[in-house]
């Protein structure tokens, strides 16, 4: 017997799409399952349209080259970044799921407290957390945290350097901080 869900708009996080030099389709087939809303920098534009994915939003600061139906064009004022989260704030979209080459966190904080924020980088797939973070893992894995606080209070974790920790055993490791937030990244 089969299901069948009706997703309403907006209800599966958006793919803003930036770099995909090193990101698995595998993965990338995993987040379009749900047909996400999908807003594309002019390079993965490219990639997208070489295999076959159409996309909603293109980011471009020239003219817009590709002929797809119901494509919306966003001119990038500054960067494309800061063009894809001013439309994707005013849009109403609660939920992002990034794609990108870039590793520094520094660009996304602003972000962080406005829209739920999921960052995939290579094989990382990183996020902001609050404090009281609970999450069930295997042991063995490995957690990096991004400039962990001076005051990080954390359980079932083991320290391996300043930035990353492995789980000590299958089951829940928590994080306990005073800041509004961290970003921890794990392999996908």
């Amino acid at each position: 017997m089969s299901s069948h869900h009706i997703v309403k708009e907006k209800q599966e996080p958006a793919l803003l799409i930036l770099d995909l030099a090193d990101f698995d389709e595998e993965h990338l087939g995993q987040l379009l399952e749900w047909s996400p809303t999908i807003l594309v920098n002019e390079e993965s534009a490219e990639k997208l349209h070489s295999l076959g994915i159409k996309f909603d939003v293109l980011l471009t600061e020239a003219s817009n080259s590709f002929l797809q139906d119901n494509l919306k064009v966003i001119s990038v004022e500054n960067n494309v970044l800061e063009s894809a989260f001013e439309f994707l704030l005013a849009e109403g979209y609660p939920a992002v799921n990034l794609i990108t080459g870039k590793k520094s966190m520094d660009d996304f904080r602003v972000y962080a407290t406005q829209i739920n924020l999921v960052i995939y980088s290579g094989n990382q797939k990183i996020y902001p957390v609050h404090s009281g973070f609970k999450k069930w893992k295997p042991a063995g894995e490995i957690i990096t945290i991004s400039n962990p606080p001076k005051d990080l209070q954390q359980n079932g974790l083991e320290k391996i350097n300043d930035h990353q920790f492995k789980t000590l055993d299958d089951g829940f490791f928590t994080l306990n901080f005073e800041q509004a937030f961290l970003f921890i990244s794990e392999e996908i």
